[in-house]
């Protein structure tokens, strides 16, 4: 991995990092409470939730979507960051969230119809970030 690259994906970490605070942590919070299935015990509270887990994994999204959008894609604007970058994290978000609804209680569907878009236009961010950090000469 280059550096731009390396660069790239931190800032996209970033990106995706105060957007999942904001989005899921303020703005959507009671929201996707109440879409919880039937699982308990299963979510942290807020002082035992391992901020460095989560920043480490944000990272590593960023990381892969840098990866994804530099390498294999060719992205070197923000424009097409963001496009690109919505389609991945569409595929993925679709595939994870409905494995997840039927394979566990973890979440109901009403759930998975406010984290798909949620999911979309963070990765949309985060691409667009990335983007504009790969077309910089």
């Amino acid at each position: 991995m280059n550096t731009k690259t390396l660069i790239s994906g931190l800032l996209g970490g970033v990106c995706y990092f105060l957007l999942g605070w904001l989005i899921y942590g303020i703005l959507l919070k009671d929201a996707m409470d109440s879409s919880m299935g039937t699982a308990t015990g299963v979510m942290r509270s807020e002082t035992d939730m391992l901020l460095w887990a989560i920043a480490l994994g944000n990272i590593a999204t960023g990381l892969g979507m840098a990866y994804i959008l530099g390498n294999w894609a060719g992205v070197t604007s923000w424009m097409g960051g963001a496009k690109a970058a919505a389609t991945v994290g569409a595929l993925f978000s679709i595939g994870y969230d409905l494995i997840m609804y039927a394979t566990s209680n973890m979440m109901e569907l009403n759930g998975i119809f406010m984290d798909i878009p949620i999911s979309i236009f963070m990765s949309a961010s985060a691409g667009a970030v990335i983007g504009w950090w790969l077309g910089r000469s």
